[in-house]
């Protein structure tokens, strides 16, 4: 939670920042992943009242015995990021393989389990690969069939599912993929479950060629959104989440501050998450405070141009 002071034409006022703010902690400190300095970064989060949610991967039972005291002591809200399942483990919940789509269906069941158990309540992860454009509306339907099987399970649990929209052409090349197909997956699932909703990542909107305006035909089922940078390279666009001024990241702050005024204009209720990542030679805490000083600013100039 942060607010700003903005003085204009001489009226001094203070504007708290509509939205809850959350962190991806796996990618801010990528040593979490491997089940390594999670106490640490747990600490350096929740002593930081900027952020209100830690995204961080299913853990197990001895790591999240290391952090549960911390998230119990200060009340930081937990989010599960089920998305490296999907793009490191391979669990696929589009695949045309009856067998593989039930074997990630029944992975990802197992991390709804995970956090009911944990009183976590949002549960995130992504189509599978892009099988081509000839089997791609068959993937999609696979993908609902999915989607409904762990949303049915997940609400009886009181968990949300949460699916995040990637890249289809440049890096990570999943089925999903462009905001209006990701609407009619979304529409078929919620017209069965309300428990379910889209996450889209300004990190992904250069490599989709979308922006923020985009997304107004997915107003009604945007969950979730984080804040990031596409890595531009020499070999075309990276999906690599560099901190904010890094040497080729894309999006700044006047793109932080666009995509405000969307939220802000559609009403949007949900949080909004830095997804950022080290590059060599940087320690983690050093992204999230550059992360933290864009959002600062954007919601500043934003109010500026807005009162």
């Amino acid at each position: 939670m942060f607010g700003v002071y903005v003085k204009k034409n001489g009226i001094e006022s203070l504007y708290k920042f509509p939205w809850k703010v959350s962190i991806v902690a796996f990618m801010a400190n990528p040593a979490t992943l491997k089940g390594e300095q999670l106490k640490e970064t747990f600490e350096f989060l929740t002593k930081d009242p900027f952020f209100d949610v830690i995204e961080i991967h299913p853990l197990s039972d001895e790591l999240w015995s290391a952090v549960e005291p911390i998230i119990r002591k200060t009340g930081i809200e937990v989010a599960y990021g089920a998305q490296p399942l999907v793009l490191m483990e391979k669990k696929n919940p589009s695949s045309l393989i009856e067998k593989e789509r039930k074997e990630a269906v029944e992975a990802i069941k197992k991390v709804v389990d995970i956090a009911a158990k944990r009183g976590v309540k949002t549960v995130a992860f992504c189509s599978g690969p892009d099988p081509g454009p000839e089997k791609r509306e068959e993937a999609k339907q696979a993908l609902v069939e999915s989607l409904k099987e762990i949303t049915a399970y997940a609400k009886d649990k009181d968990v949300m599912v949460i699916l995040e929209t990637f890249d289809r052409d440049w890096d990570k090349k999943q089925l999903l993929g462009p905001i209006g197909e990701a609407v009619e997956v979304a529409k078929a699932v919620r017209a069965e479950y309300n428990n379910f909703g889209l996450l889209w990542d300004l990190s992904h909107g250069p490599m989709l060629n979308e922006k923020p305006s985009d997304l107004y035909v997915a107003k009604d089922f945007l969950a979730h959104i984080h804040i990031g940078c596409t890595k531009l390279t020499s070999e075309g666009k990276k999906d690599w989440h560099p901190g904010f001024y890094r040497p080729g990241a894309v999006n700044g702050i006047e793109e932080v501050k666009e995509f405000i005024k969307f939220l802000a204009d559609i009403g949007y209720r949900g949080a909004i998450g830095f997804e950022v990542k080290p590059e060599q030679g940087q320690e983690w805490p050093e992204v999230v405070q550059a992360a933290k000083g864009v959002l600062y600013t954007a919601f500043a100039k934003y109010i500026i141009e807005n009162m």
